[in-house]
């Protein structure tokens, strides 16, 4: 049996947590789907079809890995990709809660879609996509948490 895995998140920008979670995940599913969120709530730094097409960049040496954006519900998209699984990542205790109400209402949503939370690598529990820009801004050096060309990509934006 085939299985797919839908990684959601806004992926402003992809960070080497995401990356490393992206990476673990291929050895675990058959395809997993970089699903990039539109989420305008957020004001992010790079627009929807920036980041998918940085994701897609940055992850273009896996295989079995696509990237997507989306601007509907998650599960209607997982359901739209034949994907079973929704893949999630933990950093830390507080994003536990969260992320329960969020698999919980999305079980409620669809029951044959299961939520897999896979916990972060050590060296990068601190690391998020808004501290990276928040560095960023203030000419600090990301270099230990993004690709190269993420950081291209920021420098560009925010000169």
């Amino acid at each position: 049996m085939m299985v797919n895995a839908v990684y959601p998140g806004t992926f402003d920008p992809i960070t080497n947590g995401h990356i490393d979670l992206v990476k673990r995940a291929t050895k675990m599913f058959d395809h997993v789907i970089i699903a990039v969120a539109s989420n305008p709530s957020k004001q992010p730094l790079f627009d929807m079809q920036e980041r998918v097409r940085i994701a897609t960049e940055v992850l273009a040496d896996l295989d079995n890995v696509s990237v997507v954006g989306f601007d509907n519900l998650l599960v209607e998209f997982t359901q739209e990709h034949n994907a079973s699984v929704i893949l999630r990542g933990l950093r830390a205790v507080s994003d536990f809660e969260y992320e329960f109400q969020l698999a919980g209402m999305n079980r409620s949503l669809a029951p044959d879609i299961e939520t897999i939370f896979l916990t972060t690598a050590e060296q990068y529990a601190y690391l998020s996509s808004s501290l990276v820009k928040e560095v960023a801004r203030l000419g600090g050096n990301i270099t230990k948490f993004v690709p190269p060309q993420v950081i291209a990509e920021i420098e560009q934006k925010l000169s």
